[in-house]
């Protein structure tokens, strides 16, 4: 049997926990960052009908949900994850594709963005067509910042008044960006956003205090 990838509703509810046990999992494999969420808040995702999910024998092996911030003017997809025995196949840029389509469907004026610290995530984000950004460039939405309090990196993101982190912002703006899917234009695109990576990891190194490194994803 196919995975099935499809928006999430009430039926999908029952996954909400085992989505919650991935993600934790995640942060641990990774070492990094990732803000936490319950399976109250997944289970109101899915009834929001603002959530993708990807299930193979009726198993939750991959998710994403969408946040919407500043009057939904700006647009989040996140918590991407994917099942272990999963990655590596293509099932986590089928997933962030189609969670991007489902953005774009209910709210088309705006400006879709992210924050991590997955170079795979990154990668995506980039044939999508994101751009690296500063996080001055993203919502001033407080509540959206306050997510991250969950993440055991928020100390370094107030240290240095929530200009430099371990993630990488990135944004998609329909009406500025142009996707036309050319090979060429990915990788163009791809080599641009290394670029910008090893800059911004050289210029956080400079700000940050107290001792505190940062590493480049």
């Amino acid at each position: 049997m196919e995975v099935e990838i499809k928006t999430a509703g009430e039926e999908d509810i029952q996954f909400a926990e085992d989505i919650c046990q991935l993600m934790e999992q995640a942060a641990l494999q990774r070492g990094t960052g990732i803000a936490k969420r319950s399976p109250l808040y997944i289970s109101a995702k899915m009834m929001e009908g603002k959530s993708i999910i990807a299930l193979k024998n009726n198993v939750p092996v991959g998710f994403c949900y969408i946040e919407t911030w500043s009057h939904h003017k700006y647009v989040a997809n996140s918590g991407l994850i994917v099942h272990p025995d999963f990655r590596g196949t293509g099932l986590g840029k089928r997933i962030k594709k189609a969670v991007f389509n489902l953005s774009r469907q209910k709210f088309p004026d705006a400006k879709i963005f992210g924050i991590t610290t997955s170079l795979a995530v990154m990668k995506i984000n980039s044939d999508l067509g994101y751009k690296p950004v500063t996080f001055s460039e993203l919502t001033t939405d407080e509540n959206f910042w306050s997510g991250c309090q969950s993440c055991k990196n928020f100390d370094i993101l107030t240290r240095t008044d929530r200009s430099h982190c371990l993630c990488t912002g990135m944004l998609y703006e329909h009406d500025k960006t142009k996707t036309n899917g050319k090979t060429k234009d990915k990788e163009r695109n791809w080599e641009r956003f290394k670029r910008f990576i090893t800059l911004h990891s050289l210029k956080a190194k400079r700000k940050m205090k107290s001792g505190f490194k940062v590493k480049v994803f």
